[in-house]
């Protein structure tokens, strides 16, 4: 599954990619890319504002979008040719602490710098936060059984990391498609393992207010 500027037009973001510790779900241990038996995940991206947004009042606002890159992030309009994604969600806090992304986001960016440079309301501070992007065009790693965004949820795939994974699992797309082939799939969400059905051999921590994830063999 999933599991931490740059001189150019206003707007202008950088962005380095990194393996993060904590996913939004806040399950034990997960990489990107990959989950974990109790539903962590994460494709994660920090991101630092060069300067204020030219596109709205708030940096990467809900409904701006980003361009994509290797290591890099800007903001452009919505409108043009580079626009790759947009944003569904933003929350001025960490992703540890704040709101879980949509179910179906691709990825997560995350604002940490903070200066007078990038001010965007003239009180010499950006607001650390993030923002929960969805691809404007398929592939859509976020969707049920893609094997890929930063949360675990009902119809995805994941296999087990084996004897020295600690009882973890990963998320892997269902089709087969993806490096490890899929041995469970999430098939309900409930509020307690009581609710999950006799066929459950897995259950997968999936946050949010129906936290387990009822997983079957495949």
């Amino acid at each position: 599954m999933r599991e931490r500027c740059s001189a150019g037009a206003v707007g202008a973001v950088g962005a380095v990619l990194v393996a993060l510790t904590a996913l939004l779900a806040g399950c034990q241990g997960s990489d990107v890319g990959g989950a974990v038996q109790d539903g962590r995940l994460g494709n994660e991206t920090s991101v630092a504002p060069a300067r204020p947004s030219g596109y709205g009042a708030v940096f990467l606002a809900v409904d701006e979008c980003s361009s994509f890159g290797t290591t890099r992030f800007t903001e452009v309009p919505c409108t043009g040719e580079r626009a790759a994604a947009r944003v569904v969600a933003r929350h001025d806090s960490t992703a540890g602490d704040g709101p879980l992304c949509p179910a179906t986001t691709d990825f997560v960016l995350h604002i940490s710098e903070q200066s007078p440079a990038t001010d965007e309301d003239g009180d010499d501070s950006v607001p650390q936060g993030y923002a929960c992007m969805r691809n404007l065009e398929p592939p859509h790693p976020g969707d049920p059984g893609a094997g890929g965004g930063p949360r675990t949820i009902v119809g995805d795939c994941v296999y087990s990391l084996g004897d020295g994974g600690d009882g973890q699992v990963r998320e892997t797309a269902c089709d087969g498609t993806g490096e490890k082939k899929p041995q469970y799939k999430v098939e309900k969400a409930v509020a307690d393992r009581a609710e999950c059905p006799l066929s459950t051999a897995l259950y997968v921590q999936l946050g949010g207010e129906r936290p387990v994830g009822c997983a079957r063999t495949v």
